[in-house]
């Protein structure tokens, strides 16, 4: 297999397995995302209270933002995000179409940096798990611009509910090109159980409290392709 990535041999090895939906995929995992996500309301509020103020107090724009994802079956939905970057901030991407996200990005406010290098921009969306919309753990819900660029094996990754965290975030957090990632996550599709959900959880804590690979471009000069938009862009 010269020339295939380690994660295009580890696909190669299950994409012929049978998929079916387990008990726990079908039951359990859900039933565990209401749960934790319930409990853990109270402490949400309290992060949503001092993180909206400061948000605010910064550049008086919205708290929050949302951003169009893909879902199972390519359902779109509305991605619940602390806001990052400022407002009307324009969209560049990398020149293999994935989103911009550097340390020195002019673009991304100063209660944004501690926001992404923390994680905790994406806090609001345990509200989207409770909508039914995502996981707790799952594939990296992809931008709805993305769309027509899935390949049919990277399709795989949207036979499930996306995940605030999964085996990309957790292992490499943006330290993937875009096949890499979509291939990480169409294996977890394939291998989704109850004992990797918890490896992928205390491994997500592990990566959030070393904050490495919190950016994707280390160097300025990294080339760019894309255009202005008049919406904020805050893919990671």
């Amino acid at each position: 297999m010269s020339g295939i990535s380690e994660i295009e041999q580890k696909y190669q090895k299950t994409k012929h397995k049978k998929r079916y939906k387990s008990f726990y995929q079908i039951v359990i995992k859900r039933a565990i995302d209401i749960v934790l996500c319930t409990i853990a309301l109270p402490f949400v509020l309290l992060i949503v209270i001092p993180v909206g103020i400061a948000i605010k107090l910064e550049d008086h724009g919205p708290v929050f933002y949302y951003s169009k994802r893909l879902g199972v079956g390519f359902r779109e939905f509305g991605m619940m995000k602390f806001r990052s970057m400022k407002v009307n901030a324009p969209d560049i991407r990398n020149a293999d179409g994935s989103t911009f996200n550097s340390d020195h990005d002019q673009r991304v406010t100063r209660v944004g940096h501690i926001l992404r290098e923390t994680s905790i921009d994406e806090i609001p969306q345990v509200f989207n798990v409770l909508k039914g919309d995502m996981s707790i753990i799952g594939p990296r819900a992809g931008d709805v611009e993305s769309k027509d660029t899935y390949k049919k094996d990277e399709k795989e990754k949207l036979l499930i509910r996306p995940g605030i965290t999964g085996y990309t975030q957790a292992y490499y957090r943006n330290n993937l090109g875009v096949r890499e990632k979509r291939l990480y996550d169409a294996w977890y599709a394939h291998n989704v159980s109850f004992l990797l959900d918890i490896k992928i959880f205390f491994r997500t804590i592990q990566t959030v409290l070393k904050r490495e690979n919190v950016y994707t471009n280390t160097k300025e000069g990294t080339i760019l392709c894309g255009q202005k938009n008049d919406k904020v862009q805050e893919e990671k």
